[in-house]
C-alpha cells in the first residue's frame, strides 16, 4: 500500500505558535498552533467516501485498514503529517467573540493529489487545543454523522464545499447537552475527516486587524493570494481590492445555489464563510421541506432568525462587509473601492439566484420583467401554505410534457403539499401553473429537453434532517445500512432511482418536531 505525500507549505510561510500544549490560551501573532490529536479508546472506521479517496490517491486497501483507521481516529499519524490548529477570530449572532480558532479541528497535513494540488486534511473531534476554551475537543456520532453525509451529498449536488473523508467512532462516549438546558447525556464520540484546498475564513483576516497586527494581516493575505489567487498576487492594493470582489462574488453565488436546493446553514457567522467560496462546518444546518423563508433548523436562532433560509443573502453580504473592514489597513485609503465590492455582492447575488430559479422553472434567464415576476409568483404561492420545496419543484419536469396547459394542480405537484390546501390556494396554483406552462413553450427547447434538463437541475433527493436522524439511531445501535443506503442514493441525487423512492418523500408527521428532525443546536 502506497502512502499518501505531505507538504507543509501554509506551516513555512505563516508564522506560528509551537508550544504543542493543549491548554487553552491567548495566542499572539500566529496564524496556527502546534497540538497532537488526543488518542481514542478504539478508533474503528464506520464509513468512507470511495470518491473522495480516489481523487486523494487513497487506495481501498489502504482504507479499509486498521493503520488508517488510527491515523483517521487520531491514534497514528503517517509520516510527512504535522498537526495543527487554526487561529481566527469571527462576529458570532453579529457580535464581535474576539479569539475563536479550530477548538476541536486539527489539521493533520497538507496532502499531495495524483494531480499535484494539495488538500489540507483536518480531523474534527481529535481533541483539545489551544482554541478549546473550556471545551474537551470532542465530537459525537449524532453532530459527526450529519457533517459527513451533507459534506459529500452537497457535492453531490455541485454546491461548492468541503469534502468528507471518513466518519470514525472512537469508542469513547461524550457527554453532551444537546439543547443547552440542563439535560447532559453521554453520546457515542466520533470523528470526522474534513478535506478542503483551505480552511481559512473570513475571520482567520478578521483576527489580527482587531488587534493591529498589519504585518500578520498583510503576510497571511499575501500568502493566500500566493497560494489561491496567484492572478492578484503582487499587484498591490488593486490585487486586494480585486481579491476581496473574487471572494464576495463566490460567495454571492455560493449562497444563491444554496437557496436554489434549499440548504439553510444556520449558524453563518463569519468564523464560518471559507474565503475560497466554499460550503463550511456543517453544524446546525437543515433543509426546507415546507418552503418557509423564516425558518431556521438553529434553536439558538429561535427568536432572532438571524440565519432563517430567507436571510442568508443579506447575512452573507453583511459578512463580507466585516471581511472588507479587516482588509482595510491594506487599501491606503481606498474605502469607497471597498464599498463597490459590496455593490458588486449584490449584482452578483442577483444575477446567480435569478438564473438558479429559472432552471428550476425551465427557462432561460431573461431581463424581461415578466419572467422576475413569475418566479416571484412561484415564491409568494409557495410561501402561502405548506408546500414540500424539493418534492415541488422536481414536479415540474412531468407538468412541462403535459400537452396542454393544466386546468388543476396536476397530482405530481400536489403530491408536495402537506396537509389540504383550501380551494382558493388550489385555484391560484393552477393559474400560476397555466402562466408558467405558456412561458415554458416560448423556450427554443421542446418541452421534453425542457423535462430533462430541469430534472438535472432539481434534485429528487436530498439530505433531508429527518433522513440523516434515521441513519443516526440506526447507527448509535450498530447499524450501518441505513447509512450506507442514504449516502449511495445521495451520491446520484438528480437520478429517479425509483427504488429509493422512499428517501424522496416529505417529512413525516413524526418528525415535525422531533429533536434532530426539526431542530438542532450547536452542540456537537
Amino acid at each position: 500500500m502506497t502512502l499518501p505525500t505531505f507538504q507543509r507549505r501554509l506551516l513555512d510561510a505563516l508564522p506560528g505558535d509551537d508550544d504543542t500544549s493543549p491548554r487553552s490560551r491567548e495566542v499572539l501573532g500566529a496564524c496556527w498552533s502546534r497540538v497532537q490529536p488526543t488518542p481514542v479508546r478504539a478508533p474503528k472506521l464506520l464509513h468512507w467516501s470511495r470518491g473522495l479517496a480516489a481523487e486523494l490517491g487513497l487506495e481501498p486497501a489502504l482504507m479499509e485498514s486498521q493503520e488508517t483507521a488510527d491515523v483517521l481516529g487520531g491514534n497514528a499519524l503517517w509520516p510527512g503529517m504535522a498537526p495543527y490548529a487554526a487561529n481566527y477570530g469571527g462576529h458570532q449572532f453579529g457580535h464581535w467573540a474576539g479569539q475563536l480558532g479550530d477548538g476541536r479541528a486539527i489539521v493533520l497535513g497538507e496532502l499531495v493529489r495524483p494531480n499535484g494540488a494539495s488538500a489540507e486534511v483536518q480531523l474534527k473531534g481529535a481533541g483539545p487545543t489551544a482554541y478549546s476554551r473550556a471545551g474537551d475537543g470532542r465530537a459525537v456520532l449524532r453532530s459527526s454523522l450529519r457533517e459527513y453525509l451533507c459534506s459529500e451529498a452537497m457535492h453531490a449536488l455541485g454546491v461548492p464545499t468541503t469534502r468528507a473523508l471518513s466518519l470514525v467512532q472512537t469508542g469513547d462516549t461524550v457527554v453532551r447537552d444537546m439543547f443547552y438546558d440542563g439535560n447532559p447525556q453521554g453520546e457515542p464520540g466520533a470523528i470526522t475527516c474534513r478535506v478542503a484546498p483551505t480552511f481559512l475564513r473570513f475571520g482567520s483576516y478578521q483576527l489580527p486587524m482587531s488587534r493591529g497586527d498589519v504585518d500578520l494581516l498583510r503576510t497571511l493575505v499575501d500568502f493566500t493570494l500566493e497560494r489561491w489567487f496567484p492572478e492578484f498576487a503582487g499587484q498591490g492594493r488593486d490585487g486586494y481590492v480585486a481579491w476581496l470582489t473574487e471572494v464576495s462574488r463566490r460567495t454571492a453565488r455560493l449562497v444563491a445555489h444554496w437557496q436554489a436546493v434549499g440548504f439553510v446553514h444556520g449558524v453563518l457567522n463569519t468564523d464560518n464563510l471559507s474565503i475560497l467560496g466554499l460550503t463550511i462546518d456543517y453544524g446546525p444546518y437543515g433543509w426546507t421541506d415546507d418552503f418557509q423563508l423564516g425558518w431556521t433548523p438553529n434553536t439558538t436562532d429561535a427568536q432572532q432568525r438571524r440565519y432563517a433560509f430567507g436571510s442568508q443573502p443579506g447575512v452573507c453580504l453583511w459578512n463580507v462587509a466585516r471581511l472588507c473592514e479587516a482588509a482595510l489597513p491594506l487599501l491606503d485609503g481606498a474605502e469607497a473601492r471597498a464599498e463597490a465590492v459590496l455593490d458588486d455582492f449584490r449584482q452578483t447575488y442577483g444575477d446567480a439566484a435569478t438564473a438558479r430559479f429559472a432552471a428550476k422553472l425551465g427557462i432561460a434567464q431573461s431581463a424581461e420583467d415578466e419572467d422576475a415576476a413569475l418566479i416571484q409568483a412561484v415564491f409568494d404561492w409557495l410561501g402561502k401554505a405548506e408546500t414540500d420545496m424539493t418534492i415541488f419543484f422536481r414536479s415540474l419536469a412531468e407538468v412541462v410534457e403535459l400537452p396542454e396547459a393544466p386546468s388543476a394542480v396536476p397530482a405530481a405537484t400536489a403530491a408536495a403539499f402537506y396537509g389540504a390546501p383550501d380551494q382558493a390556494h388550489l385555484d391560484a396554483g393552477a393559474a400560476l401553473l397555466q402562466r408558467w406552462w405558456r412561458r415554458t413553450r416560448r423556450e427554443p427547447a421542446t418541452p421534453r429537453e425542457l423535462a430533462t434538463s430541469m430534472r438535472a437541475t432539481n434534485p429528487k433527493f436530498v439530505p433531508r434532517n429527518w433522513l440523516a436522524q434515521t441513519a443516526i439511531e440506526a447507527a448509535e445501535e450498530g447499524d450501518l445500512s441505513v447509512l450506507e443506503r442514504l449516502f449511495d442514493v445521495l451520491q446520484r441525487p438528480f437520478d429517479e432511482q425509483p427504488e429509493h423512492a422512499d428517501l424522496a418523500q416529505k417529512r413525516p408527521e413524526w418528525a415535525r418536531h422531533k429533536p434532530g428532525c426539526s431542530a438542532l443546536s450547536c452542540s456537537s
